[in-house]
């Protein structure tokens, strides 16, 4: 693949320096395979750790591994390495969704890019610009709602590793590509949400007119759909309206298979006003298990509304 190409860039997303610890950082191999560049733009350091209750989350530093893991934001003519320090006592992973790498950052027991437990291994991703081909087809480039998460716990697929916990958001943006004030992810996977049920699944707020971006991703065996009150979204790669035009497409509720994920975003409590407002699984039987969280949308000032705060206290006791 070719080499990362030289461009003046806008600087977004979580910038990371390598951090030290306890634990060998040593690079577990020496391999000849070439990465996607050969100058990374930045360096991020992720950590895979052991968390409670039998979950495994990733951290920029291994205090804040949690589940999902940071969302990793790129912009288009990017390229990024992700150094994954492995503090679990099994081998893990980093493989990406949507964007360029070779077989050297696969993150793959097949392609041999696992990290063993104690050692660090750098995965190098490029985020690549759209652009015409020689041949006059069009090479759509990497800008959308990705994901990424761990392909080496408990097999050559990362089952156990995904069911642990180890995954989270990738967003790639062209430069120009609306900045929210406030990201949440949700990732589904047999009734939970970030391995949560009701009453017990995240409260996402914010304040009533401020940009909020969904990361919606799906992992696990089953379909589910992401269904969102009081708002909805235009259906393109980012999840707004690029021209007033009636051939826009515009939805509340969308299906998403295992190994999905999509986007969007929206201006809280816009049309609509504050409150509790309820995201779910649309399949019934996935909702009435427990499938379904708050996101609070609550006054411009920051406050919350009685109204709302009444209604989460109910969806809190049960009227979930």
């Amino acid at each position: 693949m070719k080499h990362f190409r030289n461009r003046i860039l806008l600087a977004v997303g979580v910038v990371a320096t390598a951090l030290t610890g306890s634990i060998s950082t040593t690079a577990q191999s020496q391999d000849a395979r070439p990465q996607v560049c050969d100058v990374p733009t930045r360096t991020i350091a992720l950590f895979a750790e052991e968390l409670s209750n039998g979950r495994v989350g990733y951290g920029l530093t291994p205090e804040t591994a949690k589940v999902p893991g940071p969302t990793i934001e790129m912009v288009e003519g990017e390229c990024v390495a992700i150094r994954l320090t492995n503090r679990t006592g099994r081998r893990v992973s980093f493989h990406p969704h949507g964007v360029a790498y070779t077989v050297r950052s696969d993150g793959t027991p097949l392609n041999r890019s696992c990290v063993q437990p104690s050692r660090t291994r750098t995965y190098v991703v490029e985020a690549v610009p759209q652009q015409a081909r020689t041949d006059g087809t069009i090479n759509p480039g990497t800008a959308g709602y990705w994901n990424y998460h761990d392909h080496c716990r408990g097999g050559p697929h990362g089952t156990e590793g995904i069911r642990s916990g180890l995954f989270g958001g990738l967003v790639v943006r062209r430069p120009g590509d609306p900045i929210p004030d406030k990201r949440f992810v949700a990732v589904m996977s047999g009734v939970h949400f970030n391995l949560r049920r009701a009453p017990n699944t995240p409260v996402f707020k914010a304040n009533q007119g401020q940009r909020v971006e969904f990361v919606i991703i799906t992992h696990g065996d089953s379909l589910h759909t992401f269904h969102l009150h009081g708002h909805r979204w235009a259906d393109t790669r980012t999840g707004m309206a690029d021209a007033m035009s009636e051939d826009t497409t515009v939805i509340d509720n969308k299906t998403s298979g295992p190994g999905d994920s999509f986007g969007f975003q929206i201006v809280a409590g816009e049309d609509s006003g504050p409150g509790a407002w309820m995201y779910h699984c649309h399949v019934q039987s996935h909702s009435d298990l427990g499938m379904s969280g708050i996101f609070l949308v609550r006054n411009p000032d920051g406050t919350v509304p009685s109204h709302a705060q009444r209604a989460l206290d109910r969806w809190r006791h049960g009227a979930h």
